[in-house]
């Protein structure tokens, strides 16, 4: 596990944004071979999609053979509702880049029936290869997605009812009234996310190793072999508490991003309000190791290099 620690929210961004830039250069995609994004939305990751939008404007990195799948979606909020996380995901970043809109995967919350909608999502994960790098937010309870406390740490994409914390954290996205706030939500499952190769959260980094065999036709001709990881991204004061459950303490259903500490290979990237309640042991050693963490950004990359 790794614990990358950066001073502010525009650090912690920064670096997060430049570690998806130099995984997606690295793994050279092309027609046929596609990078797989998890995607989070809420405050946490804005300032990552600002610094891709800007890669990408420059040059530096192309998404157009990048497929995404987002983690979670509001039921019953009208898709062009400006805080659905179809509108979400459009206004602050794909409508910015090169994306395919085919290749940009999002829940539908108005599916007429919302099981099969989860189910057929879990299958288009799994129709691209699963997930390459899930990139993820967390709630100040601990929650991924919306994989509220008590949520099953094998569980898969679902439907949801918001616990009374969430519904109060995301009223200030409905002008404050709790009665314009979904209660339920489709959300990709704490296994789901487990699946993913590389996994990334914006309060929380989580990275796993794994395996992937390529050029199969009659038999095996060659194998690939890459790092697959979850990064958790976890900024702000607020979120102290979630992150010292999450590294600090045992694996809990009810501070489900605990689960990440089973990941393989984990990487969580925060600010220093972040760490305020962690043993300064703990922080201590993993400034300590801001070197080796910072070869996973620096240099970094550009496919006007290839």
């Amino acid at each position: 596990m790794r614990l990358v620690i950066l001073e502010d929210y525009d650090q912690a961004s920064e670096w997060a944004a430049k570690y998806i830039c130099n995984r997606i250069i690295q793994f050279k995609p092309s027609q046929g071979r596609y990078f797989t994004l998890g995607l989070p939305t809420g405050s946490t990751p804005l300032g990552c999609y600002r610094k891709l939008i800007e890669y990408h404007k420059n040059g530096d990195l192309s998404f157009k053979y990048v497929k995404t799948f987002n983690m979670d979606e509001y039921v019953g909020l009208p898709r062009n509702h400006p805080e659905s996380y179809h509108s979400y995901m459009w206004n602050n970043f794909f409508k910015h880049i090169d994306i395919d809109p085919n290749n940009a995967h999002i829940l539908d919350g108005n599916a007429p029936d919302l099981q099969a909608e989860c189910d057929a999502f879990e299958k288009k994960i799994e129709e691209a290869g699963g997930i390459d790098l899930f990139v993820g937010g967390i709630g100040p309870d601990g929650h991924i997605a919306f994989n509220e406390p008590g949520s099953s740490l094998s569980s898969r994409t679902r439907l949801k009812t918001l616990a009374m914390d969430t519904i109060l954290a995301n009223a200030k996205y409905f002008d404050g009234d709790l009665s314009k706030v979904p209660t339920m939500a489709l959300t990709v499952g704490v296994g789901t996310v487990m699946d993913a190769r590389e996994v990334r959260t914006h309060l929380v980094l989580v990275a796993c190793v794994f395996s992937r065999l390529v050029g199969i036709d009659t038999g095996i001709k060659s194998k690939e072999t890459f790092v697959l990881q979850v990064m958790i991204l976890i900024t702000g004061a607020h979120k102290a508490f979630a992150l010292y459950k999450a590294i600090e303490e045992g694996v809990n259903h009810m501070w489900t991003v605990s689960a990440f500490q089973q990941h393989p290979r984990t990487i969580f990237v925060c600010d220093e309000d972040a760490t305020l309640e962690l043993r300064v042991k703990t922080v201590k050693y993993f400034k300590g190791l801001m070197h080796v963490h910072n070869k996973l950004v620096d240099p970094l990359y550009s496919m006007k290099e290839n």
